[in-house]
């Protein structure tokens, strides 16, 4: 049965309460009113979580050219150009915003300067933090400025079901366009419509879509999902980047030792206490992560064991407290003292660097959508992210999406747009069935399409995929809505649309690697989806 529906009209509609999206929605409430709608509570989007910092240039003895090469070696030659000079170039202004907001990053001892330190893949010193908790230092002056904006309202824990988008409504466009969102209250079950002049999807990653991830619960994809179903143009899906050094333990899966902690002198060790990552590359264990998580792959198929160790002890109790406060202590809480004992790490699902391709203003393929953060494809990581670019581009990329938008102007608010029609469709008490489901595509994605990959195996998981999707296809138009049936509807659109992606690479590089193309093509090119 129909029922009618509630329609809010806004200017500006951002979904995703992350770095990303909270940017992006300071940024944009000087052009009007905004909604920001949040699938949790805006402390449990991914970059609360983030331990590293922010990379930039900020040290006379870097440089921009110096940054922009290791972006580029560590992106395996697939990143661009003009991405990665834009987001390094305006590093410095990005950084200074953030510290006129109130960030406070840690000062060197001195106090005349801020502490910079490196991470894998970097050449220099120029990851600025706060101590090893530089995502909630972040996260928490965002929110504080956006709850403070009479311009800004949140909505905490609205799921976002699908973009409203169609040439009909507006026919003198020339390709699809975008009106807002479909919404789901988490709470209430009721579905609503928010019309928007434009849209921005700030959702975050996928990175549940694997069983060990350093992400949280909430990062399954959606934006990704939503686009792809709308018609956006997705690419390099394949390029998950598996963070080394997550914590090995039964009860905490998704605790991740950040990369700063190599940068100021962890060495990884296998189980008799030899370092072996310079086996593997020059920087030992400062290479690239693509390379040290195959590294610590390999290591842990050739001995049988589950994990490998990261030796801090030689830093000492003092600087270990002083750099990494968080670590310290969450290791202490379930008994490690890791001034004392190493740290067993495996390496995890992290970060994605494909998602909905963007122009250098982040405008997608569809008219009135834009995309900014994890979701967003801008070409700065090329196939395998350089610690702490991410946080940047975001910034950079939400700063740039709004001064185009105030060029583009906005969509028409229009008063034909339809209301979400259920059809036919009944209450469901068959919850165990989604999370079966939910369990099942994450082996599916860990076994046959993780750190080391084979046609075989590829083959093999969308066969599977296919299979489920066709279950979830039937279980979504014959059951009401509910969150957990949209998330893994989610989760299996991404995963089936990583696994087309990586059966399109005829290659390895970067962050993808599969042993039945044991080589890097000379010519670097996107693996589109449409």
């Amino acid at each position: 049965m129909k029922h009618e529906q509630r329609r809010i009209q806004t200017s500006s509609l951002v979904i995703g309460g992350g770095v990303a999206g909270l940017s992006a929605a300071i940024k944009l409430s000087r052009l009007g009113p905004v909604i920001l709608i949040s699938k949790g509570s805006l402390v449990e989007a991914n970059t609360y979580y983030a331990q590293g910092g922010i990379a930039s240039v900020l040290s006379k003895d870097d440089s921009f050219e110096n940054h922009i090469r290791d972006t580029c070696e560590a992106g395996a030659g697939l990143c661009r150009l003009d991405a990665v000079r834009t987001v390094i170039e305006d590093g410095p202004r990005a950084i200074e915003e953030l510290i006129s907001w109130g960030v406070d990053f840690d000062k060197a001892h001195s106090g005349e300067s801020y502490h910079l330190t490196r991470e894998g893949g970097h050449s220099h010193r120029r990851v600025i933090h706060a101590k090893d908790l530089t995502g909630k230092a972040l996260m928490e002056t965002l929110i504080h400025l956006v709850r403070g904006n009479p311009n800004i309202t949140v909505m905490e824990n609205q799921f976002a079901i699908d973009l409203i988008t169609s040439d009909k409504y507006c026919p003198d466009f020339s390709k699809n366009s975008c009106f807002g969102a479909y919404i789901l209250n988490r709470r209430s079950n009721e579905i609503f419509q928010i019309q928007a002049g434009r849209t921005v999807l700030a959702t975050g990653g996928h990175g549940r879509i694997y069983l060990y991830t350093t992400n949280p619960e909430l990062a399954t994809g959606d934006g990704i999902a939503m686009g792809w179903r709308a018609g956006a143009k997705i690419a390099n899906l394949e390029f998950m980047q598996f963070h080394p050094t997550c914590l090995f333990h039964p009860q905490i899966k998704d605790f991740l030792i950040s990369e700063a902690v190599r940068g100021e002198g962890g060495i990884l060790r296998n189980k008799v206490g030899a370092s072996f990552m310079e086996d593997y590359h020059p920087q030992g264990s400062l290479a690239p992560r693509d390379i040290v998580a195959r590294a610590i792959d390999r290591e842990l198929k050739r001995s049988g064991e589950t994990h490998v160790f990261l030796d801090v002890r030689h830093l000492g109790e003092e600087k270990l407290k002083r750099h990494f406060p968080n670590i310290f202590a969450r290791c202490l809480s379930i008994g490690l003292d890791i001034s004392k004992e190493m740290i067993p790490v495996v390496p995890a699902a992290h970060y994605n660097c494909g998602g909905l391709v963007v122009d250098l203003d982040a405008r997608s393929s569809i008219r009135g959508l834009y995309a900014v953060g994890e979701v967003a494809c801008t070409g700065l990581h090329g196939a395998n992210r350089l610690a702490s670019n991410s946080l940047l581009e975001a910034i950079v990329f939400s700063d740039r999406l709004a001064k185009a938008a105030a060029k583009d102007g906005q969509m028409e608010l229009l008063h034909n747009l339809p209301d979400w029609d259920s059809g036919d469709a009944v209450s469901s008490d068959e919850q165990v069935v989604l999370s079966h489901t939910w369990d099942e595509i994450r082996r599916i994605m860990w076994n046959y399409v993780g750190i080391v990959r084979t046609d075989k195996r590829l083959k093999r998981a969308e066969a599977k995929m296919v299979a489920l999707r066709r279950e979830l296809t039937d279980y979504y138009w014959n059951y009401q809505l509910n969150d957990k049936l949209l998330e893994v509807r989610n989760l299996a659109e991404v995963a089936y649309l990583t696994i087309r992606s990586a059966m399109q690479r005829k290659e390895s590089r970067g962050i993808h690697y599969n042993i039945d193309y044991n080589f890097t093509s000379e010519t670097a090119k996107d693996t589109i989806l449409w």
